[in-house]
């Protein structure tokens, strides 16, 4: 069972689980079907661009295989925090210039133990991705805050 998110142009993103057994072996960069993910989204061509497995270890395009792998790091995709070593230095915004740490990450194949995958529209199908996910519109609209009454925040 993979979950999917489907990203727009516009930076509207959809999520679909799925149970997509012809993916297994793809590369990230790849160019799929929308009929594999779903047969819902036929005519649709979509770019895997990224892809995490159950521990939330990311897929890098530079290591090869479906295993696991310690690579050496800068700032960027799979490395987002800062070191334990900083010590008591200003914190806003503090990136140390040249730091590297070594982090585990998986290969760029995607494998029966990859969780997530995203992707991105290449080419649209006949459907809109709106009218295709309907419910997923609605809670964005439903979930906007509601006023708190006087009387509760009184108590």
């Amino acid at each position: 069972m993979f979950k999917f998110n489907i990203s727009e142009k516009s930076g509207k993103t959809f999520h679909l689980e799925s149970e997509a057994e012809q993916i297994i072996g793809k590369n990230l960069k790849d160019k799929i079907e929308g009929k594999i993910v779903s047969p819902d989204l036929e005519g649709y061509e979509f770019e895997i661009n990224g892809m995490s497995d159950k521990a939330g270890l990311t897929a890098i395009e530079s290591v090869e295989g479906i295993g696991l792998k310690r690579i050496l790091l800068t700032y960027g995709k799979a490395m987002h925090r800062r070191s334990r070593r900083e010590g008591k230095k200003k914190r806003s915004n503090f990136t140390p210039n040249g730091l590297r740490l070594r982090k585990t990450v998986r290969g760029k194949i995607v494998s029966p133990e990859i969780v997530q995958i995203n992707l991105k529209v290449i080419k649209e199908g006949k459907k809109k991705l709106v009218d295709i996910f309907p419910e997923q519109n609605k809670a964005k609209e439903s979930s906007s805050p509601q006023p708190v009454s006087a009387e509760v925040a009184v108590q």
